[in-house]
């Protein structure tokens, strides 16, 4: 994490009116509490108003502003919205991120802005259980995001079940499920896989290549051409 972002997360982690010690701070950034004693410092010479010292603990008052950020009505409550998409249908990654975002821009806005971000006039109802395809989910996205070739056991509609190395490349949510859509291995073809329908999931070592014809962008047009199966 950069210094610049180290003091933006303590700003945010303070702001919340709570009481936090030096040792708390470095446990959640994962830096020695020598670096946060010195963010601290650096915080309060540049006109930061933390209260506290070292072995008790600091704190900010709420009415302190971050340089302002400023979101109509509709925009809070469309962040609110997407917000609640992430936690009820993302994984668990996706949805602490969801909360972090929601967090940040708390932190920066006015008082009287705050509670268009807490207004749960249109909200998502949350699954009563945890979604038993979440975990899947959290290990497809993370295959995307490093490019990894993934090894799934993935079952058809009638229940068959067969293993593939997919290059994950796209997912997709349709108001009801996700789908995966990348390059397949074994049938060496684009290929859709619904999440709920993969049994597992292991994130392989091996990086997929950049290899023309086998992109996100190839595949975008299979999809809005011809299609491409889910077998």
């Amino acid at each position: 994490m950069r210094p610049a972002d180290r003091l933006f997360e303590i700003v945010l982690m303070l702001g919340r009116g709570k009481v936090l010690t030096a040792r708390a701070i470095a446990e959640r950034l994962e830096v020695s509490e020598r670096t946060i004693y010195r963010d601290i410092n650096d915080l309060v010479a540049t006109g930061v108003p933390i209260d506290g010292e070292a072995g008790v603990g600091y704190r900010m008052g709420r009415d302190y502003q971050v340089p302002p950020l400023m979101f109509d009505a509709q925009e809070l409550q469309a962040l609110s919205f997407g917000a609640q998409v992430a936690r009820v249908h993302g994984d668990a990654e996706l949805a602490d991120a969801a909360a972090r975002v929601l967090a940040k821009v708390d932190a920066v806005l006015p008082v009287h802005l705050r509670r268009d971000l807490d207004n749960n006039s249109v909200s998502v109802p949350g699954p009563t259980a945890a979604d038993p395809a979440a975990e899947q989910l959290g290990l497809v996205r993370r295959g995307i995001n490093g490019r990894r070739r993934i090894f799934i056991n993935y079952a058809d509609g009638a229940g068959n079940v067969t293993e593939r190395i997919v290059w994950p490349l796209s997912l997709a949510y349709w108001r009801t499920s996700w789908t995966l859509g990348g390059w397949c291995e074994l049938r060496s073809s684009f290929r859709n896989f619904r999440i709920d329908r993969i049994e597992k999931v292991d994130v392989l070592l091996s990086e997929f290549p950049d290899q023309p014809g086998r992109r996100l962008s190839d595949y975008i047009r299979a999809v809005d051409g011809a299609g491409t199966g889910a077998s």
